[in-house]
């Protein structure tokens, strides 16, 4: 039931009316080039948080410019960190290789919550304490119905999730 609950919610969000501010990027990128899947699902992250902080147009039109340079500068982190562990796949797997990595993971987790905690203070010079709050929910509630939905697609096509088939 709580599945359906929040599938529930995906769909009603295609269904709110966004500002106008929100629409006109939106609608001019869409115009230079069709949307890939990352835009899709950027676009359901926002009207999805758009939903769930149920901010005034004056909450709003001082929100989304911070959360757009928020949203940047975690994509650029989370960015670097996969093209980091894509290149040390390519290395043999040693001790020092080993250490080096779970320097890098801790130094990378140290930035993410520095990112975090610097924009909480951004938010709340436009957001009351109680939508920052919800702010941070609804991104972990977000990202966790993206991967149970890829899950689900996934062993709905008769993947393991490992890539093979199952028999």
């Amino acid at each position: 039931m709580k599945r359906t609950r929040l599938m529930g919610i995906i769909l009603a969000c295609f269904s709110i009316a966004l500002l106008p501010a929100f629409i006109e990027p939106v609608q001019a990128q869409q115009k230079e080039a069709p949307a890939s899947g990352e835009d899709k699902v950027k676009s359901l992250e926002i009207l999805y948080i758009s939903r769930e902080l149920d901010l005034t147009p004056e909450e709003a039109q001082k929100f989304w410019p911070v959360y757009k340079k928020y949203s940047e500068e975690v994509n650029t982190l989370i960015s670097e960190r996969r093209k980091k562990v894509k290149e040390l796949k390519t290395q043999p797997r040693t001790d020092q290789l080993a250490n080096e990595a779970l320097d890098r993971e801790l130094g990378y987790e140290k930035r993410m919550l520095d990112i975090k905690t610097r924009y909480k203070q951004e938010f709340l010079k436009v957001l009351p304490p109680r939508k920052v709050g919800n702010l941070y929910r609804a991104e972990r509630e977000f990202r966790s119905m993206m991967i149970r939905q890829l899950k689900e697609r996934r062993e709905n096509r008769g993947f393991n999730g490992k890539g093979n088939k199952q028999h």
